[in-house]
């Protein structure tokens, strides 16, 4: 079942990809087009489905075993064999692999569903299924590889899949010019984690997870490694994480992801390429466990890339820069969670965030394809009356992604927080309640501005605004069903006591059974207990909330005044420039490397070519010299060997004197 539940996609994507992209299908066959698309609709979420099902039957497989037993290895080939180092084909499915592989499916078998209506006019529909199917298999190599090499083959599949899925309409020189930022800001991650593989095959020999993690974890191996060696390889690996996830500084392409169709952010920017990274430290999380330094510069990353993304997210005006910036953060406090130890609360986040982020994508998508493609905020308004579906399902992704009580992210965030504080990162725990209270603000003003109030939408298209047809809507009442009851298998124990339930938290459980050093440890005391830090979390949700609803709902008019104050509009305008990041890598690295091209280019221009066009020059004019002694005339040559005899007669005669 392991090997199909990988190769299923892949099937999907060389038939739509042979058969129907390259148009095999009509001039060959002689098909029509509304057949081939009804093929394609059916075969490109089909085989997703297939995926999805193989994984859930795993699953529940998974949950009766125990201990070491509780994972599934097929190996199909040794694949490197080269002297001491060998790398197999070889699929491992454990708790950890088994969480993302559900979440990788279904969560792309939805938006593969929703993929059916929103592109339903787009001339190169089977182009785009195929990629779509190509993205999903390279994701499952990825989680589901047992040794680092194959991980690292889904790695950059991944990589070059959403390249192709983001500059889709590569026609669009902007498009297709997001596509080359995502791929290239994700080469600089990836030779870190290059780097990283390398130095693991140096250390123990090998690259497979179990050999690896037994050598990490057994008595006297770290003592015994060379100082710093395990630190090393955890930043070199974090390093990776870094670009694929999106965290300062590497978090420059994802925003401009935004380029791709709707459905191609909900899927990168939800449950697969973007939490890959988080899945990579939680696997690797006994190099994490032994080294309190890459601990520290983890969670240190996380939290300020968490703040930085939710400051820009509250004055963006683009429905989809907001929610990727929103994804950014995110993934921000999934890093504090596998930072700091809390393995099961960052990957608890991982799911709970699939489940109300590819919700508001798809919400975003269904009121972009409501208004003629319009993705201004400020263009909108009013319209819950006439896309009522998605206004409520919107609203409930909302609510869940800013902490409301007893949704899916009140759980997975509050444990995120919690587990912070008592671990002794203090100063990140503040920063973490700041974003919370920013987060909370800024979706419940997006939700405000797009569905609330008077309507800004022009005159004409008003008229025409309506609800998504039911392949779109459907699948955001699934999603926002999870996001409501998704939190009901993370439940703290704390709180899973007081309502009498004595194992209450499955997941951390279910999670922490395939973990190799769970540094329970680590946990210190701290003044504030369990009840008093969910708390904090519930008001700072509550207080974002509240500010959001009376600036864009109550009193209107105070965001214009604030942005005209002195001494807030400086802050604005830093906000609403993003930080100026992308600026400051234009000044800092893309405007020198210009300039180092032209001064290439004239080298290459000036002194390559000139000493090879100069030794051409040499040559062509001194055959004009030697062609002139070419006569043709007997008498001359005669003459001028006789003169040449003489000449060396005279030397030799000269020579001998």
């Amino acid at each position: 079942m392991l090997l199909w539940i990988v190769l299923a996609p892949l099937v999907g994507a060389v038939v739509n990809g042979l058969v129907f992209a390259t148009g095999f299908w009509r001039r060959s066959v002689g098909g029509s087009e509304n057949v081939e698309r009804k093929i394609v609709s059916a075969l490109g979420p089909g085989v997703i489905l297939v995926s999805a099902v193989l994984s859930s039957i795993l699953f529940f497989r998974l949950l009766g075993l125990e201990g070491d037993n509780r994972r599934f290895i097929e190996e199909m080939f040794v694949w490197i064999p080269s002297g001491s180092f060998t790398a197999s084909f070889e699929l491992l499915l454990d708790p950890i692999s088994a969480v993302m592989v559900l979440v990788v499916t279904w969560v792309s078998f939805l938006i593969h569903v929703y993929s059916i209506g929103y592109m339903h006019a787009d001339r190169s529909y089977s182009r785009y299924f195929t990629y779509l199917n190509i993205f999903v298999f390279f994701m499952l190599i990825l989680v589901l590889a047992n040794n680092f090499v194959l991980m690292f083959v889904g790695w950059e599949g991944v990589g070059l899949a959403s390249y192709l899925l983001i500059g889709f309409w590569y026609e669009d020189s902007t498009k297709a010019y997001a596509g080359r930022k995502a791929f290239i800001v994700n080469r600089i991650g990836d030779f870190g984690f290059i780097l990283g593989i390398l130095l693991i095959f140096f250390v123990f020999s090998s690259v497979n997870y179990q050999e690896v993690f037994a050598k990490a974890s057994a008595p006297g191996f770290v003592a015994a490694a060379p100082d710093g060696i395990i630190t090393i390889i955890a930043l070199l690996l974090f390093i990776g994480a870094v670009g694929k996830s999106a965290q300062f500084p590497l978090f420059v392409w994802l925003p401009d992801a935004m380029a791709g169709p709707t459905p191609v952010s909900a899927l990168i920017h939800a449950a697969t390429m973007v939490t890959a990274g988080v899945y990579m430290l939680a696997r690797c999380n006994v190099f994490y466990s032994a080294s309190p330094e890459a601990q520290l510069i983890v969670v240190s990353v996380a939290a300020f890339t968490a703040f930085m993304a939710a400051t820009i997210a509250l004055t963006q005006n683009d429905i989809k820069k907001i929610l990727a910036y929103s994804t950014v953060s995110q993934l921000g406090y999934m890093f504090m969670g596998v930072g700091s130890g809390a393995y099961a609360a960052g990957m608890f986040h991982l799911l709970t965030h699939a489940f109300f982020k590819a919700l508001l994508f798809l919400g975003a998508g269904s009121v972009i394809h409501a208004l003629a493609q319009e993705q201004d905020i400020r263009k909108m308004g009013g319209i819950r009356k006439d896309l009522p579906i998605t206004a409520l399902t919107f609203l409930v992704g909302t609510l869940a992604i800013s902490g409301f009580p007893f949704l899916s992210g009140f759980f997975s965030k509050d444990e995120i927080l919690s587990n912070l504080y008592l671990r002794g990162y203090t100063v990140h725990w503040i920063i973490g309640i700041v974003t919370a209270v920013l987060t909370a603000f800024y979706m419940l003003r997006l939700y405000l501005l797009t569905f609330e109030g008077r309507s800004r939408v022009p005159g004409e298209l008003r008229l025409k605004v309506h609800e998504s047809p039911r392949s779109m809507w459907l699948p955001l009442v699934i999603l926002a069903f999870f996001s409501l009851i998704g939190g009901i298998f993370g439940i703290p124990e704390f709180m899973g006591k007081s309502l009498g339930l004595e194992h209450s938290n499955l997941f951390e459980g279910f999670i922490s059974s395939a973990l190799h050093s769970y540094p329970s440890s680590h946990i210190t005391g701290q003044m504030f207990g369990h009840w008093t830090l969910l708390m904090f979390s519930v008001i700072a949700g509550f207080v974002g909330l509240l500010l959001a609803y009376n600036l864009y709902f109550k009193k209107t008019s105070i965001p214009d005044e604030i942005v005209k104050s002195i001494l807030l509009k400086p802050l604005y305008k830093f906000s609403l420039g993003r930080w100026f990041v992308d600026e400051i890598y234009d000044f800092l690295i893309l405007r020198p490397y210009r300039e180092l091209s032209k001064l290439s280019a004239y080298f290459d221009n000036f002194v390559i070519d000139g000493l090879v066009g100069g030794v051409g020059y040499v040559v062509r004019e001194s055959s004009y010299v030697l062609r002139a002694a070419q006569s043709g005339i007997l008498r001359l040559y005669v003459g001028v060997m006789a003169m040449g005899v003489v000449a060396i007669i005279v030397y030799m005669l000269f020579r001998a004197l």
